[in-house]
């Protein structure tokens, strides 16, 4: 099967309107992070390049450019809150990520209700209706091929509770479309939701052997 492509090289710049690079990996989870200064001022931010990386222990991360607040806080403090961003959410969560002198406090700029974590010192979104505690267990400056570092810095965390809004569980299961979260895509300013009208099954050819 023959098909044209159009390939570019990327330190040599893509030659589109838009970079497509995070519209081909996307749509991505939102890294919704709220940390705390170690001078005690709250921090919410979010972040496209997010994901869950591990069953057990559950590790969550997500990749900062630059050294941001968030990234500064969690290195110092060690914790952090991951909240999940909704549809309903939308606009809040955009606001959040003004850029705010670090003694300005994002809660309030966007209209949201800090709640206190359980065993974390940071606050949750409460409006949210997941969220993750979190421990640092990595912060790690990105390299490239050749081994130099890039300003762009991984922030890995270990999920030490989560709290569930109880209408997102349905005999114990949790439902995904239901809460209905919202992810990017590329471009300024695309982001997507997801429906059950969407939704596909498929089983893995191991657990169909035998």
């Amino acid at each position: 099967m023959s098909r044209q492509r159009y390939s570019y090289q990327p330190r040599a710049g893509h030659g589109l309107p838009h970079d497509p690079l995070n519209a081909i990996i996307g749509p991505r989870p939102i890294g919704w992070i709220s940390s705390l200064s170690r001078d005690g001022y709250r921090n919410l931010a979010p972040y496209s390049f997010f994901n869950c990386f591990n069953y057990r222990p559950p590790i969550i991360g997500f990749a900062s450019s630059g050294w941001k607040d968030s990234v500064r806080n969690i290195s110092e403090t060690g914790e952090f809150v991951w909240n999940l961003a909704t549809r309903s959410l939308a606009g809040a969560m955009n606001e959040s990520s003004a850029s705010l002198p670090p003694d300005q406090d994002e809660f309030m700029f966007a209209g949201l209700t800090p709640l206190p974590a359980s065993r974390v010192n940071v606050s949750m979104v409460a409006e949210s209706p997941v969220n993750f505690e979190c421990k640092l267990s990595q912060c790690i400056q990105l390299q490239d091929a050749a081994g130099a570092n890039i300003d762009s810095w991984l922030v890995l965390g270990e999920v030490i509770t989560v709290h569930i809004d109880s209408n997102l569980l349905e005999n114990g299961i949790y439902q995904t479309a239901q809460a209905d979260p919202i992810l990017r895509a590329g471009g300024p300013s695309a982001y997507y939701s997801i429906s059950e009208a969407l939704r596909f099954d498929m089983i893995r050819p191991d657990a169909r052997a035998g």
